[in-house]
C-alpha cells in the first residue's frame, strides 16, 4: 500500500462520491484500488501485482486526490491523468501571513465579486482553478499556466485587478502570434511544393520533367539496368513521329 494525500475530512465525502462513484472513477482511470481513511483523510493506493503500470499515472495519481482535497470537482480533476496536464498550487499565507483576515481578503480578491475575476482568469488562459481554505490550485497545460502565473502572482502581491487583467491580455496576444508565427513557418516548409503546383501546373510540370532529364543525363553508360530504366517513357512522355 503507498500513501498518496491527505485531504480535509470535509472533503472526503466529496473524493468517495455518491454511492462510491467517484472513487471508482479514479479506480478506473488509473487501474488501481483506493483505500480512503474516513478518520484521519489519509488516503493510499493499492497497486495491481503482477501488472504493468504506467509511470505517468503513478507519478500524477497523488495531485489527483490533492487537488480533490483542495476543492476542485473531480471531473476536473481526473484530467490531471493527462501527461500535458499539470497542477500549480499556492498557500496565500505565504504572501499576506498567518492573519486569518488577510487570508479572506485576499481569497475574496482571487474570486471577484460573483466569482467575476476568477472566471475570467479561467476563460483568458484556458486554466481550471479552485481557491480553498487558504490554498489556490490551477491545472492547465503549460502554456496555460505560464499565462495564469503572473495574473495569480499579481493579485497576491497586491495589484490591481484592472493592471492584471490587461497584462494577462497582452500576453495572451503574444502568445497567440508565437503560435501563429510558429505554425506559418512549419506549414510553408511543408507546402510552398503543393501550393506552387496548384497556382502554376504547367511551370510545375516542366519543373519535373527538367529534374528527371537530369537525373536520367547522370547514368553510367555501362550500367544496362540503369539505361533501361533511363529509356522506359514517364506516364507524361511519348514519342511521336512526324515527317519533315
Amino acid at each position: 500500500m503507498e500513501h498518496l494525500a491527505r485531504i480535509p475530512k470535509d472533503r472526503i465525502a466529496v473524493l468517495i462520491g455518491k454511492r462510491g462513484a467517484t472513487r471508482k472513477m479514479i479506480e478506473e482511470a488509473c487501474g488501481a484500488s483506493l483505500y480512503i481513511e474516513s478518520k484521519s483523510g489519509d488516503v493510499s493506493v493499492i497497486w495491481p501485482e503482477g501488472e504493468a503500470v504506467d509511470p505517468i499515472v503513478k507519478m500524477k495519481l497523488p495531485d489527483v486526490i490533492s487537488s480533490i482535497g483542495r476543492g476542485l470537482a473531480p471531473k476536473r480533476a481526473i484530467q490531471l491523468i493527462d501527461d500535458e496536464v499539470f497542477l500549480r498550487m499556492y498557500d496565500i499565507r505565504e504572501w499576506v501571513g498567518r492573519q486569518p483576515n488577510q487570508t479572506r481578503r485576499m481569497r475574496s480578491r482571487l474570486i471577484g465579486t460573483n466569482g467575476r475575476i476568477r472566471s475570467l482568469i479561467e476563460e483568458l488562459t484556458g486554466t481550471e482553478m479552485a481557491i480553498y481554505g487558504s490554498t489556490v490550485l490551477v491545472i492547465g497545460d503549460q502554456e496555460s499556466l505560464a499565462l495564469a502565473t503572473p495574473a495569480i502572482e499579481g493579485i497576491l502581491q497586491g495589484s490591481e485587478h484592472g493592471t492584471v487583467l490587461f497584462g494577462l491580455e497582452q500576453d495572451r496576444k503574444r502568445q497567440r502570434i508565437r503560435s501563429y508565427s510558429l505554425e506559418a513557418h512549419e506549414e510553408k516548409a511543408v507546402e510552398d511544393n503543393s501550393v506552387f503546383d496548384t497556382l502554376v501546373p504547367s511551370l510545375a510540370d516542366a519543373r519535373r520533367r527538367r529534374e528527371r532529364r537530369f537525373t536520367n543525363s547522370q547514368v553510367d553508360p555501362l550500367d544496362q539496368d540503369a539505361i533501361q530504366k533511363m529509356m522506359k517513357l514517364a506516364d507524361d512522355e511519348k514519342i511521336v513521329y512526324e515527317e519533315e
